[in-house]
């Protein structure tokens, strides 16, 4: 497994190459696509990039868990959470790059 993360800075820096923009430009247009997909999910919507994925907003309401180490009850209170699912063409993209 890769210890990289890929960052803002290495997706910009691929848009510089691969698109030509300049360097601020490039930077620019990530910041602003990453900016408006947080923008729509902090308004409760979902985010569909084709041949990526979803982002959905789930809310998941309040419980009681358990403290594993101490088997205490624990009230979980309510909260939204974000989750990704990818879509089948990524699936198989990744599936496919796991075979060496």
């Amino acid at each position: 497994m890769a210890d990289q993360t890929l960052t803002r800075l290495d997706l910009a820096e691929s848009v510089f190459r691969e698109v030509g923009l300049s360097r601020n430009e490039s930077a620019d247009l990530v910041e602003g696509v990453l900016q408006h997909i947080s923008d729509a999910l902090v308004r409760g919507e979902s985010v569909k990039i084709s041949s990526f994925g979803t982002f959905n907003l789930r809310d998941k309401t309040a419980r009681v868990g358990r403290n594993p180490k101490t088997g205490e009850e624990v009230p979980i209170t309510p909260r939204r959470v974000l989750s990704f699912r990818p879509s089948h063409v990524m699936k198989d993209k990744v599936s496919s790059g796991n075979k060496r």
